[in-house]
C-alpha cells in the first residue's frame, strides 16, 4: 500500500495518498498483532491445512485490499470494491470500470499490484503446497499405482510447509522481481510512461491483463512493447523457463518440454488459420490490401493468440485492424478455446494447463495407433508412458471436473438474470481467470459492472474456484485429508 501511497503524493493526491498510507499502517498493525497472537503455536502440516490457507487467501485477503480502493474511489460501493480486489488478487483481471479515468492513476496502480502480488502467491504457493500434493496439474506427472500410490519427486523430501514457503519464496521473489523490473525498463525504453509500464510489466508477469490505459492498443509503445509483453509471457507456458525443480529427467530440456511445444504448435496454428480466413475475407470484398497490412493482421493473430493462451488478455493494436481489414467479425469462440486451454502447470497462467492438454493427445495418439496395429509397443520412455496413461487418466478427471464447474457456475449466472451467451462467457472468464474475455468474445461487449448483486457474488466465487481450481477444493473435501490429523495423532 505504500507503493501507490507513494505515487500518489508525487502528483499531489494528498486525499489518495493519505488513504493508502493510513491503509498501510493499520494493516502492519493487524499483522503484527496476528504474528504476537501465533507466536509459539505449534506449526500444523497437514494438507488439509495447506488448501485452506489458499482459500482463505483468495476470500478473506481481498477484504483488506479492498478498504483502501472503496476510500480512494469513494463513489462506489464496497461489494464492488471487494470484486474488483478479488478479480486482481487472482489475477483475472476483469474489472467492474471499464473507463480508466473513472479510477486515479494511484488507484490503477494499486490495481496492478495486487494482481502482481496475486501472480507471486501462485507461484510459490504452486510448487510449495500443490506439487507435495500433486494438484494444479501435478497429478499429471505424478507417478501412481492405478489411482493412487506414491506421491511425487523430491519436492516432498523438504521439511514442513514453512520450511518449503521460505525456501521457494527465497528463490522465486528475486527473480520474479528482477523480471518485472526488466520489461518495466524495456517498455520505458519503447515509449510508454513510466507508470502505464510498470502497470503492464506487472500485469505481463502475473498474466492479471491489467492496465490503466485499457489494454496495450491505449498505450504508446505500440509494436515494440508488444513484442517485448510477447517475450516475457514465455514464463507462463512453462515453469523449466524459470524452475526446473520436480522435473524427471527426460524433461528437462526447456525445447523438449511438452508444454512448449504445444504451445508452439498452437501458436503457429491458430494465427495461420485467423490469418488465412481474414485474408480471403479481404479478398472477397475487394479492400485495400497491403504487405504491410497484411503483416501487421498476422502479427495482431500472434499476439493475441499468445496473450489469451497464457489467460493475460492483452488485446494487441493489430488485432482490431484486422478485423476492419477482412471485413469480419472477432472470433469470441476460438479466444474462449485458447484461454480454457491455458498455460503451463505453476506458472501464472490460469486454463486447464497445457500438461494435460499434452497428456490426453498422447492418449489419443496411441489409442490410434493400436487400432492400426494391435501389437504395437510404445516406447519413449517411462516418462512418456505414465502420460499416457496415469496422466492422461488423472487429466480426463480434471476436465470432468472442469466441465461439471462451467455447467454450475453457467446455471448460476442464468439465475442471476443473465443471457445464455453472457453466462457463457462469464463463466469461462471467470474459470479461466481470462477477465478481459467479456469485452472481446461476446457479441456485444459485457460490463462486469452493470452485474446485479448477487451476479457479481457468483462471479467473485467463480474466479476464486478458477484461481484454485475444482481438483483442489474436491481434494479439501476428500475424508482422507479430513482424517489425516486422526493419523497422525494416533
Amino acid at each position: 500500500m505504500l507503493l501507490p501511497a507513494s505515487h500518489a503524493m508525487s502528483v499531489g493526491n494528498d486525499w489518495v495518498a493519505g488513504t493508502f498510507f493510513l491503509s498501510a499502517v493499520l494493516s502492519g498493525f493487524l499483522g503484527l498483532f496476528l504474528a504476537l497472537a501465533m507466536l509459539g503455536r505449534e506449526r500444523s502440516d497437514r494438507p488439509r491445512r495447506h488448501l485452506l490457507s489458499l482459500l482463505v487467501l483468495f476470500v478473506v485477503l481481498p477484504l483488506l485490499y479492498a478498504v483502501p480502493f472503496h476510500q480512494a474511489v469513494r463513489n462506489t460501493s464496497f461489494l464492488n470494491a471487494y470484486v474488483e480486489m478479488v478479480s486482481s488478487l487472482t489475477t483475472t483481471g476483469a474489472t467492474l470500470f471499464p473507463n480508466p479515468d473513472r479510477l486515479p492513476p494511484s488507484v490503477h496502480l494499486w490495481r496492478a499490484t495486487v494482481g502482481w502480488l496475486g501472480g507471486l502467491f501462485v507461484w510459490i504457493s504452486a510448487i510449495a503446497i500443490l506439487a507435495p500434493m500433486a494438484l494444479g496439474g501435478f497429478e499429471v506427472r505424478a507417478r501412481r499405482i492405478a489411482t493412487h500410490g506414491a506421491q511425487i519427486t523430491q519436492i516432498e523430501k523438504v521439511a514442513d510447509l514453512s520450511a518449503r514457503l521460505r525456501k521457494y519464496a527465497a528463490r522465486l521473489f528475486p527473480l520474479y522481481t528482477g523480471l518485472t523490473g526488466m520489461l518495466w525498463l524495456g517498455l520505458i525504453l519503447v515509449g510508454d510512461p513510466p507508470l502505464v509500464a510498470l502497470c503492464h510489466a506487472m500485469s505481463t508477469l502475473s498474466t492479471s491483463g491489467i492496465s490503466p490505459v485499457g489494454g496495450l492498443s491505449g498505450d504508446t509503445a505500440g509494436f515494440g512493447g508488444e513484442v517485448m509483453v510477447a517475450v516475457f509471457l514465455i514464463f507462463a507456458i512453462s515453469r523449466l523457463a524459470f524452475s526446473r525443480e520436480g522435473q524427471g529427467s527426460e524433461m528437462t530440456a526447456f525445447r523438449n518440454d511438452p508444454e512448449v511445444r504445444l504451445a508452439l504448435a498452437i501458436i503457429s496454428v491458430v494465427p495461420l488459420f485467423l490469418f488465412m480466413r481474414h485474408f480471403l475475407g479481404a479478398f472477397e470484398v475487394d479492400s485495400d490490401m497491403t504487405l504491410w497490412s497484411g503483416l501487421g493482421a498476422l502479427w495482431g493473430s500472434v499476439f493475441t493468440v499468445l496473450s489469451f493462451l497464457t489467460t493475460t488478455g492483452f488485446v494487441s493494436a493489430a488485432w482490431e485492424s484486422s478485423q476492419a481489414w477482412s471485413g469480419l467479425s472477432t472470433q469470441g469462440l476460438v479466444l474462449m478455446g485458447l484461454a480454457l486451454v491455458g498455460g503451463g502447470v505453476a506458472t501464472t497462467a490460469g486454463g486447464a494447463k497445457l500438461l494435460r492438454v499434452y497428456a490426453l493427445y498422447q492418449h489419443g495418439r496411441r489409442e490410434l495407433d493400436k487400432l492400426v496395429h494391435p501389437n504395437s509397443v510404445a516406447g519413449s520412455g517411462s516418462e512418456a508412458r505414465h502420460l499416457r496413461r496415469g496422466g492422461a487418466y488423472m487429466a480426463w478427471v480434471f476436465f470432468m471436473l472442469q466441465t461439471l464447474s462451467v455447467a454450475l457456475i453457467m446455471a448460476a449466472f442464468s439465475f442471476t438474470g443473465e443471457t445464455f451467451e453472457q453466462a457463457v462467457v462469464l463463466t469461462v472468464a471467470a474459470l479461466t481467470t481470462t477477465g478481459p474475455l467479456a469485452e472481446i468474445a461476446a457479441s456485444a461487449p459485457i460490463n462486469y459492472g452493470d452485474l446485479s448483486i448477487s451476479g457479481k457474488a457468483v462471479l467473485s466465487v467463480a474466479m476464486v474456484l478458477g484461481r484454485l481450481e475444482m481438483l483442489a477444493i474436491i481434494a479439501l473435501l476428500s475424508p482422507d485429508i479430513w482424517r489425516s490429523r486422526g493419523r497422525q495423532r494416533a
